[in-house]
């Protein structure tokens, strides 16, 4: 049975791209891409072990502004919780970009990742790192499909 499920509440009534954050590694040597997605990786270790709340805590300051973390855990585990733990995750692209549609301004990169459930299995995961103030990559967004 297939299905798209949507992940959270907009952060940003986005169209395209729900926003969501976590930290990540920046590293000066890093091309955007790289340490985009190393940021999502960590961030999503935080979903999949079922740490809601450490994901929102991790989540950029944006985030938290338009969802509280009491939302963020009750939106997040039951849409993660019935597809059962990850067998599978590939990377399947990552794009950097200045301009997301309904987004503020800044350096996002969009990482789509094909992965595989164990109750769901052929997903797509999309996380949207943004580079914050400080120069980290946290996650500001997540979908699945």
């Amino acid at each position: 049975m297939k299905r798209t499920i949507p992940v959270l509440i907009l952060a940003v009534c986005w169209a395209v791209f729900p926003m969501v954050a976590v930290a990540g590694d920046a590293k000066p040597d890093l091309k955007p891409e790289s340490a985009a997605q190393t940021a999502a990786e960590k961030w999503l270790a935080l979903v999949d072990t079922g740490k809601y709340a450490e994901s929102w805590q991790a989540a950029a300051a944006h985030l938290k502004k338009v969802v509280n973390e009491k939302k963020w855990k009750q939106t997040m585990a039951p849409v993660r919780g019935p597809l059962g733990k990850v067998v599978s995750r590939k990377l399947k692209s990552a794009a950097f970009t200045k301009e997301l549609p309904g987004a503020p301004e800044g350096e996002y990169v969009v990482v789509q990742f094909d992965t595989e459930f164990a109750n769901k299995q052929a997903a797509v995961e999309t996380v949207t790192p943004m580079k914050d103030k400080a120069g980290q990559w946290r996650v500001s967004g997540y979908f699945i499909k």
